[in-house]
């Protein structure tokens, strides 16, 4: 087949794991003992739905003593606004000495601030009890409890469950400096074109993903540029922890060739394709090979626009051999735009 250059964006492909888009540790905000386990481990929850209830009586005790404290102090607040009223009014009138109004409205201040302390401390209050029931922050799925009912649990402390947020899902992956060099530059957001998500038994999956994060600088222990996708996931066909395989297209279209992949073969050197000189001698061309299309290699360096490729009988060549080729009509060749997508 005689080479042909092709405008093709580069893409890269590699190992990847995905992981939840939010990935949160269930902790009380208040201790005491756990009542009851409200949700089935493992299973979707919406947010603000229960997951576990705590021991709410010592809570309402509480409550009920501020309030009891609220209306003692809001008494005092009446009592000492009349008693200010009435020593203002005896001041006016020349009957009390500035001082007893002085110590009057101090007072009155004094109750106040106590009456506001005593607000601050029902509201607290409301608080924690509320606190008693422990509710899902977000739509996830729900992982196994580590405590049983009847167990003491401590505030801001014990993990009792982790939530997981399926949709949509975050893969995390990596490109070396020298994969990144095939781009000529460094992947981020804006010259990404497609994301493909490749799962185990080799599929595609359906939905493109977008570039939601990439590092601003190289490793310098791993020599990698760290990355990660977000793909949705509303059917939670994916699960945090998989190892799957992600494709990147990015950058500018650049001049490539595409041979078949048994046109490409491997020596102690490296790669090579067998070219048919003018004279019709056969000599080995070192080339360099980027990813698969279909059943085609991508050449992206050792060819020139009209080499002779041997694609055909390549067990019977040696350097040298004069043969008779037989030029293969480009039209009976696979479109590369109609191939099947990259997978090696």
């Amino acid at each position: 087949m005689a080479a042909e250059p092709v405008n093709m964006p580069v893409s890269l492909e590699t190992i990847a794991q995905t992981e939840g888009a939010k990935e949160i540790e269930i902790r009380p905000r208040v201790g005491g003992i756990l009542l009851k386990r409200v949700y089935i481990e493992g299973t979707a929850v919406k947010a603000g739905q229960s997951l576990f209830l705590i021991d709410p009586e010592p809570f309402q005790n509480t409550l009920a003593e501020a309030n009891a404290l609220l209306r003692e102090q809001n008494v005092r607040a009446v009592r000492a606004k009349s008693e200010e009223n009435r020593q203002r009014q005896l001041l006016n009138e020349n009957f009390v000495s500035q001082r007893a109004y002085d110590q009057a409205t101090a007072d009155l201040a004094a109750a106040q601030a106590a009456l506001q302390a005593a607000k601050a401390r029902v509201k607290q209050a409301e608080l924690n009890l509320s606190y008693t029931t422990v509710r899902a922050p977000v739509d996830g799925i729900t992982g196994r409890s580590h405590f049983s009912e009847g167990a003491l649990i401590s505030a801001n402390t014990s993990l009792l469950t982790t939530l997981t947020q399926l949709s949509p899902i975050w893969v995390r992956f990596s490109f070396s400096d020298n994969e990144l060099a095939k781009l000529g530059e460094h992947v981020n957001e804006k010259n990404v074109h497609h994301v493909t998500m490749i799962l185990p038994d080799g599929s595609e999956y359906p939905k493109n993903g977008k570039i939601n994060f990439a590092a601003s600088k190289i490793d310098p222990l791993l020599g990698t540029q760290q990355l990660r996708a977000t793909f949705d996931n509303t059917d939670e066909r994916i699960l945090p922890g998989q190892f799957v395989r992600i494709r990147i297209t990015a950058g500018e279209p650049k001049a490539v060739y595409v041979v078949p992949q048994v046109a490409v073969l491997t020596s102690d050197l490296g790669r090579f394709v067998y070219v048919i000189k003018e004279d019709n001698a056969v000599v080995q061309r070192p080339v360099t090979v980027g990813d698969w299309i279909g059943k085609d290699w991508i050449i992206l360096d050792g060819l020139h626009t009209g080499d002779k490729v041997v694609i055909d009988n390549l067990i019977k060549l040696i350097p040298g051999k004069i043969v008779e080729p037989y030029l293969l009509d480009h039209s009976s060749l696979p479109s590369p735009a109609n191939s099947a997508s990259a997978n090696g």
